[in-house]
């Protein structure tokens, strides 16, 4: 009879389990919530916006800045300015993050982190098939203005490069933070991580693959399911399901 009281008890209390972890961590988890709050919102008003058209005209005006005023088929710049675009755009194509992803899930088997593998897994794929179904779903033609310096395949909103590139360097910069005992180590890793997606959407405007409006939406979209994905792992790392992290108080030995 005892047992089954006990039972009870805990059955009552589990939902708020949540609740109560985020008590704890209320600071960078609240950080986060207004993260994924603001992406979906900021997504969802910039959608309807474009879709629309009233930001077709600054779209354009963004788009040819970019572009030499007397010839549109050429980026402002040198050549080798062009060619690092091509160089900073694959850094979010998917044979780079394919790549980046394979080898950083084979460090973490190997160091037997299984369940920080599984949420990177988790986290990048389903990012990815987030991505396709928004392409799906919206079917925004691509740039017409000005030849492309890329080759494309599929449609242009949300940007599928600066959405991937913000899941992917976010979350692998969240795996990498929780291995990292000093605090100024955790800021560079997510620095980095940021610099590199601004710099994958910026590049995708420049070689003409892209409007503005895209890489901004997937900027949004990818930064609020990294966060989103960051705030689960959070909460399941205090229950024990995924590795525990290391920070000052508990530095690696």
């Amino acid at each position: 009879m005892g047992n089954a009281r006990e039972r009870q008890r805990k059955f009552i209390q589990k939902p708020f389990d949540f609740l109560t972890w985020l008590g704890r961590h209320e600071l960078p988890v609240l950080l986060c919530v207004l993260i994924i709050s603001g992406g979906v919102w900021g997504f969802v008003e910039l959608a309807d916006t474009v879709m629309e058209g009233e930001t077709q005209n600054l779209d354009e005006k963004l788009l040819l800045a970019f572009r030499a005023a007397a010839d549109l088929s050429d980026p402002i710049g040198p050549g080798w300015v062009e060619e690092m675009g091509r160089d900073f755009t694959a850094l979010g194509g998917v044979a780079v993050l394919v790549i980046i992803s394979t080898f950083t899930l084979g460090y973490l088997l190997i160091s037997r982190y299984y369940h920080a593998a599984l949420f990177m897994l988790v986290s990048i794929s389903g990012g990815w098939l987030i991505s396709t179904l928004l392409k799906m779903g919206f079917d925004r033609p691509r740039p017409d203005l000005v030849s492309h310096g890329s080759i494309v395949y599929t449609a242009s909103f949300p940007s599928g490069h600066s959405m991937m590139a913000a899941v992917t360097y976010l979350t692998l910069a969240a795996l990498l933070i929780r291995m990292q005992p000093k605090r100024r180590l955790k800021a560079y890793l997510l620095l980095v991580a940021i610099l590199i997606t601004v710099l994958v959407g910026i590049s995708r405007v420049y070689l003409g693959v892209h409007w503005p409006t895209d890489v901004l939406a997937g900027w949004t979209a990818g930064a609020a399911w990294a966060s989103l994905c960051w705030v689960v792992a959070r909460w399941l790392q205090q229950r024990g399901a995924v590795e525990q992290s290391v920070d000052d108080d508990n530095p690696v030995q």
